[in-house]
């Protein structure tokens, strides 16, 4: 999920399911397989600036990060040892 926020508020996008099908992987290969496991995991990313409003700056980062999907799968993957 990518969430920007200006003076007007904040902005929420869901990354395409393959994301979450990712995290997913992940999870089962690190074996984290309760729920309490799963959610103690998750961490957010560090804040990025970026011009324009809060909408426009989601769409642009949610853009790159989709673009990059296969370098992020193949380093969540590699981190999994597998």
């Amino acid at each position: 999920m990518i969430e920007a926020r200006d003076v007007s508020g904040s902005h929420k996008i869901q990354l395409s399911a393959r994301f979450q099908e990712l995290i997913d992987l992940v999870a089962i290969r690190r074996g984290l397989a309760g729920t309490d496991q799963y959610l103690e995991a998750w961490r957010r990313g560090r804040p990025v600036e970026r011009d324009g409003d809060a909408i426009s700056a989601a769409q642009a980062l949610a853009e790159e990060i989709e673009a990059q999907y296969d370098a992020i799968r193949a380093a969540a993957i590699a981190g999994t040892d597998g």
